[in-house]
Protein backbone atom coordinates (compact mmCIF):
# COMPACT_ATOMS: atom_id res chain seq x y z
CA UNK A 1 0.00 0.00 0.00
CA UNK A 2 1.23 3.30 -0.50
CA UNK A 3 0.11 6.93 0.41
CA UNK A 4 -2.44 6.91 -2.37
CA UNK A 5 -4.81 4.75 0.02
CA UNK A 6 -4.47 7.29 2.84
CA UNK A 7 -5.01 10.46 0.48
CA UNK A 8 -8.28 8.63 -0.63
CA UNK A 9 -9.54 7.31 2.26
CA UNK A 10 -13.03 8.53 3.57
CA UNK A 11 -12.24 7.60 7.29
CA UNK A 12 -9.12 8.34 8.74
CA UNK A 13 -7.50 10.09 11.83
CA UNK A 14 -4.05 11.95 11.89
CA UNK A 15 -1.29 12.05 15.12
CA UNK A 16 -0.12 9.55 17.73
CA UNK A 17 -2.96 10.02 19.83
CA UNK A 18 -5.69 9.11 17.61
CA UNK A 19 -3.86 6.44 16.10
CA UNK A 20 -3.29 5.10 19.40
CA UNK A 21 -6.68 5.03 20.31
CA UNK A 22 -7.70 3.79 16.92
CA UNK A 23 -5.64 0.56 17.39
CA UNK A 24 -6.99 -0.01 21.03
CA UNK A 25 -10.43 0.31 19.67
CA UNK A 26 -9.49 -2.14 16.97
CA UNK A 27 -10.44 0.44 14.50
CA UNK A 28 -7.64 0.94 12.72
CA UNK A 29 -7.26 -1.42 8.70
CA UNK A 30 -3.56 0.03 7.84
CA UNK A 31 -1.13 2.28 10.08
CA UNK A 32 1.09 5.14 8.62
CA UNK A 33 4.38 6.13 10.74
CA UNK A 34 7.31 8.43 9.71
CA UNK A 35 10.72 7.53 9.23
CA UNK A 36 11.93 10.61 10.89
CA UNK A 37 9.58 10.31 14.37
CA UNK A 38 11.03 9.77 17.26
CA UNK A 39 11.13 5.62 17.92
CA UNK A 40 10.14 6.47 21.65
CA UNK A 41 6.66 8.11 20.27
CA UNK A 42 6.27 5.26 17.71
CA UNK A 43 7.50 2.04 19.01
CA UNK A 44 3.93 1.45 20.93
CA UNK A 45 2.01 2.24 18.44
CA UNK A 46 4.05 -0.32 16.08
CA UNK A 47 4.11 -3.00 18.75
CA UNK A 48 0.50 -2.87 19.20
CA UNK A 49 0.03 -3.20 14.81
CA UNK A 50 2.43 -6.48 15.13
CA UNK A 51 -0.26 -7.58 18.07
CA UNK A 52 -2.78 -6.90 16.29
CA UNK A 53 -1.68 -8.06 12.96
CA UNK A 54 -2.44 -4.62 11.79
CA UNK A 55 -0.65 -3.51 8.63
CA UNK A 56 2.28 -0.90 9.55
CA UNK A 57 4.12 0.97 6.76
CA UNK A 58 6.68 3.62 7.14
CA UNK A 59 6.97 6.71 5.40
CA UNK A 60 9.82 8.62 4.40
CA UNK A 61 9.39 11.27 6.61
CA UNK A 62 6.58 12.90 8.70
CA UNK A 63 6.37 16.50 5.64
CA UNK A 64 5.18 13.68 3.38
CA UNK A 65 3.09 11.88 5.78
CA UNK A 66 1.08 14.74 6.96
CA UNK A 67 0.65 16.03 3.07
CA UNK A 68 -0.90 13.03 2.79
CA UNK A 69 -3.37 13.35 5.10
CA UNK A 70 -4.32 16.83 4.16
CA UNK A 71 -2.43 18.73 6.78
CA UNK A 72 0.25 21.48 6.35
CA UNK A 73 2.08 20.29 9.26
CA UNK A 74 4.03 17.18 10.10
CA UNK A 75 2.55 13.95 11.56
CA UNK A 76 4.26 11.11 12.78
CA UNK A 77 1.42 8.60 12.89
CA UNK A 78 -1.77 8.07 10.94
CA UNK A 79 -4.42 5.15 10.69
CA UNK A 80 -7.57 4.76 7.88
CA UNK A 81 -10.33 3.22 9.98
CA UNK A 82 -12.13 0.39 9.27
CA UNK A 83 -16.12 1.29 9.33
Amino acid sequence: MSLDALKTAGAKVVGVKQTARALQKKNASTVYIAADAEERITAPIKAECEKQDVPCITVENMQALGKACGIHAGASAAAILTN
